[in-house]
């Protein structure tokens, strides 16, 4: 769908940016009930009837690019436009659109955004890589370039506008080393006397779903969107819709995870929290009992090498969620001298 409802939750300067000029179709519904959809520009005009208003605003939005691109070629296509087409057609159909969206709306205020699709070169993104270094860490930097290379792979092989992608000839900032930090018992109890025990605030459910992520390995996002209907006490599960592949799965519970959840006061979701204030509560908390340098998602390590002891891989990277059983390396942390007791 070209235009859904993730633009309602977009800053209005990203929303006009993608969506200015795009106001010559129209759309109206026929006395049949089907909709006719029309568009002009520059005396060139088409217009087609669909079963539906959705079919009908798809059409004009992809002829709208034909007209305005009609006697365009690679040679004067900038990658600006070509970026601003993919953030029309192919991001709001994305969880996450609206980052998505506004990391795209920066690249085209970057100069590469000027340089034609013919003129794009493994060079013009290597210059663009190690500029873009001295502004943010690699880790960044990697994750832009993806976003970069999937809008030339949709380029290459959906539009036929590229006969390669230039991106896979440049070398890729390397990864930082993954995180070893885990929380000590007494940070856990000075997070503890930080948040309180009375669970009906806010600051103690932020870390009562801290506890909660120790148990179950489940990200922020994922705790903060749980709903009572997704959890079933008796089975010992909790079904998650919504997850960061984009796959849902069910999660099994511990005892102790069953325990955290009872222990809640009623509300839906689960835990009473949004991802932004459960965030913001969790930094706030955990600043005032002086424990530095843990993150909310270092609970996601912690579990998982707690639970590497209980489960085998498989087991793990499906209570998890991980598809590919090389990234459970990146969260387990067992020391060699744990791993030495268990040969006894």
């Amino acid at each position: 769908m070209i235009f859904s409802g993730h633009f309602r939750r977009f800053p209005r300067a990203v929303y006009a940016y993608f969506t200015h000029g795009l106001r010559m179709a129209s759309i109206r519904k026929l006395e049949s009930g089907k909709y006719r959809a029309e568009i002009a520009r520059q005396g060139k005009r088409s217009s087609k009837v669909f079963p539906t208003k959705t079919a009908a605003k798809e059409w004009a939005a992809r002829e709208e690019f034909l007209l305005l691109n009609a006697d365009d070629s690679p040679a004067s296509i900038t990658f600006g436009e070509l970026m601003q087409r993919y953030a029309r057609e192919r991001s709001p159909q994305k969880r996450g659109a609206r980052w998505e969206m506004i990391r795209l709306e920066r690249f085209c205020r970057d100069q590469i955004a000027a340089v034609n699709l013919a003129d794009l070169t493994p060079a013009v993104f290597a210059e663009w890589r190690d500029r873009r270094l001295e502004e943010v860490k690699p880790a960044s930097v990697a994750r832009e370039l993806q976003l970069m290379s999937s809008v030339l792979n949709v380029a290459r092989k959906e539009w036929g506008l590229m006969k390669a992608n230039p991106l896979s000839d440049v070398r890729k900032p390397s990864k930082p080393p993954g995180r070893e930090r885990l929380p000590s018992d007494e940070e856990l109890a000075r997070l503890q006397f930080s948040a309180g025990e009375d669970l009906s605030t806010a600051t103690a459910r932020a870390y009562h779903a801290f506890r909660f992520a120790l148990e179950t390995a489940m990200r922020a996002g994922e705790i903060a969107g749980l709903v009572w209907d997704r959890v079933d006490l008796t089975k010992r599960v909790a079904h998650l819709d919504h997850t960061k592949n984009g796959r849902p799965r069910d999660v099994p519970l511990s005892r102790e995870a069953v325990r955290l959840l009872e222990a809640l006061p009623h509300a839906d979701p689960v835990f009473g929290l949004e991802s932004r204030q459960l965030d913001a509560l969790w930094r706030k908390l955990r600043d005032r009992a002086g424990v530095a340098g843990l993150t909310f998602h270092d609970s996601r390590h912690a579990a998982i090498t707690r639970l590497s002891k209980k489960l085998n891989v498989l087991a793990l990277a499906r209570m998890v969620g991980h598809t590919d059983l090389r990234q459970l390396q990146t969260y387990y942390n067992e020391t060699a001298e744990e791993l030495a007791r268990r040969l006894d």
